[in-house]
């Protein structure tokens, strides 16, 4: 595929490349949406509304880095500190005026585009979404999380976020390991979480069956 120099250094861009439908650039919404925690829900409503905003016709994982960075605090940990969030933050506000408006007029792809007619997913954005559902299904989980989004995300390399991150210094080789560190923490802490309340309930249902037991033999005497 021939490739036009971008002149502000992030990547290469495509040639304009008709438009993609929701419907088969990506799941659709409802099925997408019902395998997302509340979280990544948000970030991917989030999402959606800056590429409208943006004039862009799909949303792509620059989209939902964006969004993830402002929304999660767990991705944003996962970073080298706040230094570097607030250069990818900065760096990702000026798409909208300047690298991001010769995407508008390609598709994030890595490979051989279907034509079709409506705005709706980027092929790589949309094996994104599906990737992380994919991750928590093999944890046993039924819904994604906003740390899953991010590591499917980074481990693209052709997504258009991996590249906002190699310009900004973050190596996605070296912050795939975290997320998955921070995603074991994760799940480990909410575990311990539940089981402590579970553990809670039990004592206090036992403690109200005692004093039920003791009152009843008061009231036989």
């Amino acid at each position: 595929m021939t490739r036009i120099p971008g002149a502000d250094g992030v990547g290469d861009v495509p040639p304009r490349i008709p438009s993609q439908s929701a419907a088969e650039s990506g799941p659709h919404r409802t099925e997408l949406e019902a395998g997302l925690s509340d979280e990544l829900a948000s970030v991917v409503s989030a999402a959606r509304r800056r590429a409208l905003r943006d004039g862009d016709r799909q949303i792509d994982t620059a989209h939902l880095l964006h969004s993830l960075l402002e929304s999660d605090q767990g991705v944003r940990a996962v970073f080298d500190g706040a230094p570097q969030v607030a250069r990818l933050l900065g760096y990702l506000v000026q798409r909208s005026i300047g690298y991001g408006l010769r995407w508008q007029s390609a598709v994030e792809d890595s490979g051989a585009v279907p034509v079709v007619v409506e705005a709706g997913w980027s092929p790589v954005a949309a094996g994104a979404m599906e990737g992380a559902c994919a991750r928590a299904g093999l944890r046993g989980e039924a819904r994604a999380r906003c740390l899953d989004l991010l590591a499917a995300i980074v481990a693209d390399p052709q997504a258009r976020a991996v590249e906002v991150l190699r310009r900004a210094g973050a190596d996605a080789r070296v912050l795939l390991p975290r997320i998955e560190s921070a995603l074991r923490n994760e799940c480990a802490d909410e575990c311990a979480d539940e089981c402590a309340g579970e553990q809670a309930d039990g004592s206090a249902g036992r403690s109200a069956g005692g004093y039920r037991t003791v009152r009843g033999a008061e009231s036989s005497r």
